[in-house]
C-alpha cells in the first residue's frame, strides 16, 4: 500500500469510504510519526500520547468567534454558529471557566447518579415497546425507536422539557451537529441555521415559563444563574448552552449505543459475556468508546507564539487536528488496539476529551449505555441484524443512521 503523506490522510477520510471506515487511514497515519504537516500551517496528531497532552495543554484552546470570524468571512452571517460560539464548546478562558463552572454547579455528578433508577426505568419502559413493534418477526430500527428516544428523554427529563415535544429533536439535533464536520456543505448550513432558529424559539419560551413558574429542573437552575444579580450568564449564552446541553445530550450518546450493539453483533462472545454477566458493562461500554468512538476529531489553536508539538514548530496562525478516533487505536498505546477486546484493564479512551473541554456529559452517557445494553442483549436472547445497518455521512460524529433489528428468532 502507497505512503500518505498528512494532507492525503485528510483526503482520504474525507471521501465517503473514508468516513465509512476511517480506521486503515488512521494506522497509515500512525506509519507517518506522531505528528504530520497538513496544509500550509495546520498539524495533524494520530498519537495517544500527544493528544492526550494537547488537550489538557492550557497554551492550547478551541476555536473561539474571533478566530473562526478571521479565517471564515461568512461567519457572523450564519445563526447557527454565532449561537455556538456563545456557548462552552467555542469558549476559551475566561468565559469557559466563567460558563463551565455555572453549569457544572446544577448538573452535577450528583444530580446525575441520582437519575440512575430512572434511567433504568426508562430502558425497561423502550425494551417492552420495542418488544412489541418485533413482536411478529418484523423488523424494527434500533437506533430510532431506541438509541434516540432513551437519552433524548434522559436529557429532557433532566432539562424539563415536555414529553410531547421530544420527537422533533433528532432531525433538529442531527441539522446542528453538522456544524462540527470539517466539509459543510451551503445547504447543510442553512438547513443547521433554520434548526438553531426553531430551537432557540423552543428553549426561550421554554426559559420565560421556568422564570414565572420555576420547578425542579435544569432549565430553571440556569435561569435563576443567569438571572442573578451578577449577570453571570447573558441572555445568548444562556440559550447557546441550553441548547448544547440539549443536543449534546442525545448526539453522542445515540451513537455510542448504535455502536455498541454493531460490536456486540459482530463479536457474539462479547454479547454473550455481557449477558451473563462475565464481561462487565464498564468494561463493554468503555472498548466501544475506544475502538469505535463516537467522536473521532477535534482541533486545537494555540493561544500564544512559540509552540511546538513533539518537537514540530507550530505557527501562531495554524491549528492541531487531533485524531482521536486513531488515539485510542495507538499501537504505542494499546497492545492489539485493532482487537475488540472488552475485558482491557488500562482503556482510557480519549472519546470525551479531555482537560477544560472534558465532555460534561459523560458520566450520564456512561450510566446510559452500562445501563441499556446488558438489559438490551438479556431481554431479547436472539436479538439480531435484520439487514445491512446505514451510516451516518458524518467524519467527527460516527455512528449509524439506521440499524434494523429483529427482537425473536
Amino acid at each position: 500500500m502507497d505512503a500518505l503523506d498528512g494532507t492525503e490522510i485528510i483526503d482520504a477520510l474525507l471521501t465517503p469510504a473514508g468516513s465509512a471506515n476511517p480506521y486503515p487511514i488512521y494506522a497509515r497515519a500512525h506509519r507517518l510519526g506522531p505528528v504530520s504537516r497538513i496544509w500550509d500551517e495546520m498539524l495533524l496528531v494520530p498519537e495517544y500520547r500527544t493528544v492526550h497532552q494537547l488537550l489538557r495543554d492550557s497554551a492550547f484552546g478551541v476555536a473561539d468567534a474571533q478566530a473562526r470570524g478571521g479565517f471564515d468571512p461568512t461567519f457572523h452571517e450564519h445563526s447557527a454558529r454565532l449561537l455556538l460560539s456563545r456557548s462552552v464548546l467555542e469558549n476559551n478562558a475566561p468565559d469557559h471557566a466563567r460558563m463551565r463552572s455555572l453549569i457544572a454547579s446544577v448538573f452535577t455528578a450528583r444530580r446525575v447518579a441520582a437519575l440512575a433508577p430512572a434511567v433504568r426505568a426508562a430502558v425497561d419502559r423502550l425494551l417492552t415497546e420495542l418488544a412489541d413493534l418485533g413482536a411478529d418477526g418484523t423488523a424494527v430500527d434500533f437506533m430510532e425507536t431506541f438509541a434516540f428516544r432513551l437519552p433524548v428523554g434522559v436529557i429532557c427529563e433532566l432539562l424539563g422539557v415536555p414529553e410531547s415535544d421530544r420527537f422533533r429533536f433528532r432531525d433538529l439535533g442531527s441539522a446542528l451537529s453538522v456544524l462540527l464536520e470539517p466539509v459543510i456543505s451551503p445547504q447543510e448550513l442553512a438547513t443547521a441555521d433554520a434548526a438553531s432558529d426553531e430551537l432557540v424559539d423552543y428553549l426561550g419560551e421554554l426559559a420565560d415559563q421556568r422564570r414565572a413558574e420555576p420547578r425542579g429542573d435544569l432549565v430553571s437552575a440556569l435561569v435563576q444563574v443567569a438571572d442573578g444579580a451578577d449577570g453571570r450568564l447573558s441572555d445568548q449564552e444562556l440559550l447557546a448552552n441550553l441548547l448544547l446541553l440539549l443536543v449534546a445530550g442525545f448526539e453522542t450518546t445515540t451513537n455510542l449505543l448504535g455502536n455498541g450493539l454493531a460490536l456486540a453483533f459482530e463479536h457474539p462472545w462479547a454479547a454473550d459475556g455481557l449477558r451473563s454477566g462475565r464481561i462487565s458493562s464498564a468494561g463493554f461500554v468503555e472498548e466501544v468508546l475506544r475502538y469505535d468512538s463516537p467522536v473521532q476529531l477535534t482541533n486545537r489553536l494555540p493561544l500564544v507564539e512559540g509552540l511546538s508539538v513533539a518537537g514540530v514548530p507550530l505557527s501562531p496562525t495554524g491549528g492541531v487536528l487531533l485524531l482521536i478516533g486513531a488515539a485510542n487505536r495507538d499501537p504505542a498505546r494499546y497492545d492489539r488496539p485493532d482487537l475488540f477486546d472488552p475485558t482491557r484493564q488500562d482503556s482510557q479512551a480519549l472519546s470525551f476529551g479531555g482537560g477544560p473541554h472534558y465532555c460534561l456529559g459523560a458520566q450520564l452517557a456512561r450510566l446510559e449505555a452500562t445501563c441499556a445494553l446488558p438489559a438490551l442483549l438479556s431481554r431479547f436472547p436472539r436479538l439480531a441484524p435484520a439487514r445491512e445497518p446505514v451510516r451516518r455521512s458524518r467524519l467527527v460524529l460516527r455512528g449509524y443512521q439506521s440499524l434494523p433489528v429483529t427482537v425473536r428468532g
